[in-house]
């Protein structure tokens, strides 16, 4: 009986895995160049609003007419604004928001992650920070489409589209917001860095990847993406990296990139000034981290 019902549960995954089954597949660099690609049928009209902390709110309209939202901050106050600055884009982690740059906490839950912590960092060193809402997270929460939703069905129902377009869309989205950075005369367009907490590391690679605009990387925690979904993983996107220095954070115990896919990551970067950090514990850093970054910035 035992053997049956072995027999039957072997056979039931099998032909799980031969319907459903994320299948391995290539991209060329063709392919990325495509599916990255973006046209704009006017310039970017992006609309500022300034706030009491002397911070702006922000949106715009995207490639496709979706609308963007964000929040940048420029130095603190005390620093020379005669000259242009450095920019730092900064981007949240999946199933967060943009606030996690800027606040502690939000919605009454901790910032755990420490990512507001290296806002205040670079403003103290000169740099404008910018963040937006990833598309289907924060004010872009989609109810018909939710992470959730794109997920599960990534994994169980073998629905790649949804996540990797819900990937490469918040890329272009960046692209666009480059657009405007690089025309601004308060901004050093030629120092445009970019870091990232988990989805959003991998955002900062793949952004790096396909725009020659971003200088220095620097990715914390980015998720192992494998050639199952290979469009969106940076491992498919390395030659594009080599103008990019990188530093990447990781931890040695992380459910989402093992320690030895962490390794295999670092060591396939091209550009040879790169650094890896390791810390002990999970896809949550211990909240020391952030002191390297008084280094990187």
């Amino acid at each position: 009986m035992l053997l049956t019902l072995g027999a039957v549960i072997t056979a039931l995954a099998a032909g799980w895995y031969t319907l459903f089954g994320l299948k391995p597949y290539t991209v060329s660099a063709a392919d990325v160049t495509q599916r990255y690609a973006y046209t704009l049928p006017q310039p970017v009209d992006l609309q500022l609003q300034q706030d009491e902390n002397n911070g702006y709110h922000f949106h715009y309209s995207s490639f496709d007419g979706a609308r963007v939202n964000g929040y940048m901050r420029f130095p603190d106050t005390d620093k020379d604004m005669s000259s242009p600055v450095p920019v730092l884009i900064a981007a949240h982690a999946m199933g967060r928001a943009y606030q996690r740059w800027w606040q502690d906490s939000y919605k009454d839950r901790p910032t755990q992650e420490s990512t507001d912590k290296i806002t205040a960092m670079a403003l103290a060193k000169g740099y404008a920070v910018v963040t937006i809402d990833a598309r289907n997270h924060g004010e872009r929460k989609d109810a018909e489409h939710s992470i959730v939703d794109i997920i599960n069905n990534l994994h169980w129902w073998g629905k790649r589209e949804p996540y990797e377009q819900m990937l490469i869309d918040t890329v272009r989205d960046h692209r666009v917001l480059l657009d405007w950075l690089s025309t601004q005369p308060q901004f050093d367009a030629t120092r445009i860095d970019v870091t990232g907490y988990s989805m959003g590391a991998q955002v900062g690679l793949l952004l790096a990847a396909v725009d020659a605009r971003i200088k220095r990387v620097a990715a914390v925690v980015p998720p192992h993406i494998n050639n199952r979904t290979a469009i969106v993983a940076p491992l498919s996107m390395l030659p594009a990296l080599a103008d990019n220095p990188v530093w990447l954070f990781s931890a040695n115990d992380d459910e989402y990139a093992s320690e030895k896919e962490n390794t295999q990551l670092f060591n396939a970067l091209p550009n040879s000034d790169k650094q890896h950090h390791k810390f002990a514990g999970g896809h949550l850093l211990p909240a020391h981290y952030v002191q390297l970054f008084e280094q990187w910035l």
